[in-house]
């Protein structure tokens, strides 16, 4: 009896190291599950219920086939993504400029703020669709917000560059042309700066280009982000 007991009972610290082994293993799932259910998250409820008694049908339409783009296509290829995230941005927004929209020279709407208006302007569109891919799931350094020179315009545009390594050709996702194509394609476009939630760069049409510092150098940006926080809450 008492070997059958000796080698079928743990001794005391034993059993407690394992039981603080077990209670860590709970806490890191409970941990990864919270970070994966907040990638989902594009707004909060409270949110969504301010919006709902606010504005009408079509806007809460348009915010319902958002959260069902990100929840059901999370399973899709970078490609696929791209594709859906493109088309969805470029028919749910028309374009419009700042100063008419939000009677400022330059402002950088959030997602909702832009889907709530269901208008937004080149910088809207990139922005919209950066956050959507990575709500989708792509690592944001397949990612850049890129600032070039519509060369047909003559004047400055932004659109939002995808990059399968860093030495790919970028894709550009952009709300003029809407079809998506390699940079080398868009000769229309003089690339100047990229930037994502990691850093920013100096552009190069066929590849990634310099790293020059980060994105929090960029006020606009950080206003954006102190923004969408806050649309979580």
């Amino acid at each position: 009896m008492y070997c059958s007991l000796k080698y079928n009972i743990l001794p005391y610290c034993t059993k407690i190291k394992v039981l603080s082994f077990m209670m860590f293993l709970l806490f890191v799932f409970a941990c990864l599950f919270a970070f994966a259910t907040q990638s989902l998250q594009l707004f909060s409820d409270k949110k969504y219920q301010l919006l709902k008694a606010q504005y009408g049908q079509q806007v809460i339409e348009r915010l319902d086939e958002w959260k069902t783009l990100v929840e059901q296509n999370q399973n899709k290829s970078d490609m696929e993504k791209l594709n859906l995230v493109n088309d969805f941005f470029n028919q749910s927004i028309r374009w419009v400029d700042d100063n008419k929209l939000w009677k400022k020279k330059d402002y950088w709407a959030t997602p909702l703020e832009s889907l709530t208006k269901g208008a937004g302007d080149c910088e809207d569109f990139s922005i919209a669709k950066y956050y959507t891919l990575h709500a989708l799931g792509l690592p944001i350094n397949k990612l850049k917000i890129t600032y070039v020179k519509a060369l047909e315009y003559n004047q400055a545009h932004m659109v939002l560059t995808y990059y399968a390594s860093k030495k790919s050709e970028p894709l550009i996702l952009d709300n003029i042309n809407k079809k998506i194509l390699k940079g080398s394609k868009r000769e229309d476009l003089k690339p100047v700066y990229s930037f994502n939630g990691e850093g920013m760069w100096i552009s190069k049409q066929k590849k990634l280009g310099k790293k020059v510092g980060s994105s929090q150098r960029i006020r606009l940006w950080t206003d954006l982000v102190t923004r969408i926080n806050k649309e979580l809450e």
